[in-house]
């Protein structure tokens, strides 16, 4: 692959362009990141991606463009710096981007997380100069990079479980410059030959904090966490660990959502309709509708992991207009039908499911709506973990 001789005086101007317009858009970025994003170069940590159609294909299925150099220098490098996360993976299957194909269909398993929550996640977890930070997650490289330039190298370290993924990675940090710890590990486990760590962030969400990872954080660390669950609820909470092994640290605001750790993914539930076959027949009308936790609204996006860490282990789909709710641990279902205005439910099992959900956003609404910040999440000596809010009673997260 031959480089265009404007290559690096185009990606400089086009950094440039990006951080003022992330400053223009209002994202909260302290000044040293916006620095540090002017100056690491995203395009050599995306060789290649994936764009979307504008058209799906005749089956309904979403159209995948291959984006490479050699095959649209102005498109790559111009969406290599725009505020994007970029879809490197498909299924799970590594690309040849020396010779991409279009895909037909298919579910983004890789990507390089756009920018300005790269930069949003480094700043949030408050790391500063002198701190040795923990990345779970290297994926492209591109956030490793971020953290190098600010910290050295010497004070980063960063797990990936995909081998190619990490290969892929390596070769363009020090490509780039770059020589921080990097080893394959699943993330969930931290790594311990380099710990003890003042800061660790995760680049991919977990349904309960590992408590490896609070081993592994110094008595006032912190650890920045993106949580999430089987109802797909998202949240990241900041936890400072004390000495004693607990911590406590409240939930962050906005609506931002990570690619879930693979051990901590939601497990195949089977037909719906055969869970729905063992339902009563007689119906109860739902005091709330499921649009509560379903709108495409950040306040929906905020109650539904609330009403997830109530149901841990139900999962929701929709199917000819019917929401079921399935428990694949205690065999519990509730299906949701809309009769005129109003939805009734059905429920079965050990667990009454929606009428849990009800009950959180009762007290939800009871509490005055408050938003993520307004609520703490602890972790005590064993384990456990609970999310609180003063007008609200406490919600037992799922344990890992």
């Amino acid at each position: 692959m031959t480089m265009p001789a404007d290559l690096d005086n185009d990606a400089t101007a086009l950094r440039h362009a990006m951080v003022r317009a992330l400053a223009e858009t209002g994202t909260p970025l302290a000044p040293a990141w916006q620095a540090v994003a002017e100056r690491v170069p995203r395009h050599a940590f995306v060789p290649g991606f994936y764009l979307p159609a504008d058209q799906l294909d005749g089956q309904g299925l979403t159209v995948w463009e291959p984006v490479t150099l050699d095959l649209d220098y102005g498109r790559w490098l111009a969406t290599s710096y725009s505020d994007t996360t970029l879809i490197t993976q498909l299924d799970g299957e590594e690309t040849d981007w020396k010779n991409p194909t279009v895909r037909h269909g298919g579910t983004p398993t890789a990507s390089s997380t756009l920018p300005s929550l790269a930069l949003r996640m480094w700043s949030d977890a408050d790391v500063a100069e002198g701190h040795t930070v923990l990345e779970v997650g290297t994926g492209a490289g591109y956030s490793t990079a971020l953290a190098c330039e600010r910290l050295g190298s010497s004070h980063v370290t960063s797990v990936e479980v995909n081998p190619a993924r990490l290969e892929t990675a390596a070769d363009a940090l020090y490509g780039c410059g770059y020589t921080p710890t990097l080893a394959r590990a699943d993330g969930l486990y931290g790594y311990w030959p380099e710990a003890w760590f003042d800061r660790i962030v995760a680049a991919c969400s977990v349904r309960a904090v590992p408590p490896a990872l609070l081993r592994q954080t110094r008595p006032g660390g912190k650890i920045l966490l993106p949580l999430s669950g089987w109802l797909y609820g998202s949240a990241r909470v900041l936890l400072t660990v004390a000495a004693d092994g607990t911590a406590e640290g409240p939930l962050l605001p906005g609506a931002i959502s990570f690619m879930a750790a693979r051990t901590h993914a939601a497990p195949a539930y089977g037909n719906p309709s055969d869970w729905a076959a063992g339902l009563p027949e007689a119906p109860r009308s739902a005091r709330h509708a499921p649009e509560r936790i379903t709108a495409a609204t950040e306040e929906a996006f905020h109650l539904r992991f609330l009403t997830q860490s109530a149901v841990p282990d139900a999962q929701l789909v929709t199917i000819d207009g019917i929401l079921h709710l399935i428990d694949v641990v205690s065999g519990s279902c509730a299906a949701l039908t809309m009769d005129g205005d109003t939805w009734e439910v059905r429920e079965g099992g050990p667990l009454r499911l929606w009428e849990r959900i009800e009950q959180v956003v009762d007290a939800f609404d009871a509490a005055g709506r408050p938003g993520p910040e307004a609520f703490t999440l602890r972790v005590d000596g064993e384990g456990q973990q609970r999310v609180s809010h003063p007008g609200m009673p406490r919600l037992e997260l799922v344990a890992s």
